[in-house]
């Protein structure tokens, strides 16, 4: 790093982002000695996919978020910044971040954008202020939070109140909204022994559409032997403090008691994908996802990418998989392994989701699919493999262990909100 005007510095490689795809962008870059700066808004790593556990208890929010100068620390060629990317003059090559308010430019050689995407409220914004997603930290701890305080108070109100207060509302049958809803019949039972009302609401006509047909079946039938009341066709139409108004397929209204809504319908790309967008030119779709070339590159920019749920190609979905092959493709152009303008392809290995405890859905193509334990201990094993950090995994599996074969979330360990009653049943059953 030299500075070759006043106040800019200059770098080979400048990523932005530090997710599934910015980290394997870096470290596809230094398989050949480049060295990068890399750009990141937060100083954690985001295992994304296990942020419904931290929410839930299962883990703690430290076995998902591990440091990115950990991470990288064996990468001499590393650079890493804590800033938020504000501007990019792409005639200059020159992209300006800020850190506490101080900013700071510098002239790349090739950029990587890789900052995915927040939640969408299809344009009813007010939503965001009464429900709880999940994309972020502090997003998981606030729903910990809200769960932890609705079960303590449930647990000493009357009946009429522990009904209002036990409602819960997840919207969206992803996968996170399948694992969310499941996980809260689960947590009620088995550690607030408490019934909670959990109802799915999915505008789709089946659970989890990505997969479909019998695995789409099994995870609806899975989640209604639970408890869980999964609602078809059906969209939200409006969110009040206490319920949810959805309207059906046929188009009749009603209400749904609500005390918690999670929501997890939908993505919009924001952020430095719009500021981009305006820098470059480049065609935007209706989630403000960048329409890259098929060799990632932006608008007629060849020195700048971007890569995982920011853009929109040839239909992929905005999974983690798709984001790192494609940060690993960026690199590799640009460390000259392969040509200049190379489409990329992506090698889709799969799919998979938790419905409940020793229950899962995979798919691996259209012809092999996996149900029940088996595709459970499949999911384990791969989300165990992509958990960056010898003692993240062990962590998390000793909270696996604890949750899933004990009764314990070590999540809410630093409070015991069971009734006493039941507290009391059980010491006396010990």
């Amino acid at each position: 790093m030299q500075y070759v005007e006043a106040g800019i510095e200059t770098a080979g490689v400048v990523i932005v982002g530090s997710g599934f795809g910015g980290l394997a962008a870096a470290k596809q870059l230094a398989k050949s000695g480049v060295d990068y700066v890399l750009i990141s808004s937060t100083p954690e790593h985001l295992f994304q996919p296990l942020l419904y556990q931290v929410a839930t208890g299962v883990l703690t929010s430290e076995e998902i978020a591990p440091p990115i100068a950990g991470i990288l620390r064996r990468h001499r060629e590393a650079d890493v910044r804590l800033g938020t990317v504000v501007d990019i003059d792409p005639d200059r090559a020159i992209v300006t971040y800020e850190h506490e308010g101080v900013p700071h430019r510098i002239r790349y050689g090739s950029l990587i954008a890789a900052t995915g995407a927040s939640q969408s409220y299809f344009g009813r914004d007010d939503f965001a202020e009464k429900t709880y997603s999940l994309k972020t930290i502090d997003d998981a701890r606030r729903l910990r939070a809200q769960i932890a305080r609705v079960f303590a108070e449930a647990a000493q109100a009357d009946e009429q109140t522990r009904r209002r207060l036990l409602s819960f509302v997840v919207v969206g049958a992803g996968a996170t909204g399948v694992e969310v809803a499941g996980q809260l019949k689960e947590l009620a039972k088995r550690h607030f022994h408490q019934e909670v009302s959990v109802t799915l609401v999915e505008g789709a006509g089946e659970v989890l559409p990505p997969f479909g047909g019998g695995l789409s079946e099994y995870a609806k039938k899975s989640l209604t032997r639970s408890g869980v009341d999964v609602l078809l066709g059906t969209f939200v139409t409006d969110i009040e403090h206490g319920k949810v108004t959805v309207k059906s397929a046929d188009g009749v209204e009603h209400a749904i008691a609500a005390e918690t809504v999670v929501w997890s319908a939908g993505v919009q790309a924001g952020g430095f994908a719009k500021i981009l967008a305006e820098a470059t030119g480049v065609a935007t779709d209706r989630a403000g996802r960048l329409l890259i070339n098929p060799d990632l590159t932006v608008g007629g920019y060849a020195d700048i990418y971007a890569i995982g749920d920011m853009t929109s190609l040839n239909g992929y979905p905005g999974q983690s998989p798709v984001a790192m092959q494609e940060g690993r493709h960026a690199a590799d152009i640009i460390r000259r392994k392969k040509q200049p303008g190379t489409p990329f392809t992506y090698w889709d290995k799969g799919s998979m989701a938790v419905i409940s405890r020793f229950s899962a859905v995979t798919k691996l193509n259209d012809r092999i699919t996996f149900r029940g334990f088996v595709a459970w201990v499949m999911w384990l094993a791969v989300h165990l493999f992509y958990l960056v950090g010898f003692r993240n995994r062990f962590a998390a599996v000793a909270s696996w262990l604890v949750a899933f074969i004990f009764t314990g979330r070590p999540g809410f360990a630093e409070e015991d909100t069971t009734p006493k009653k039941v507290r009391a049943e059980e010491s006396r059953a010990a």
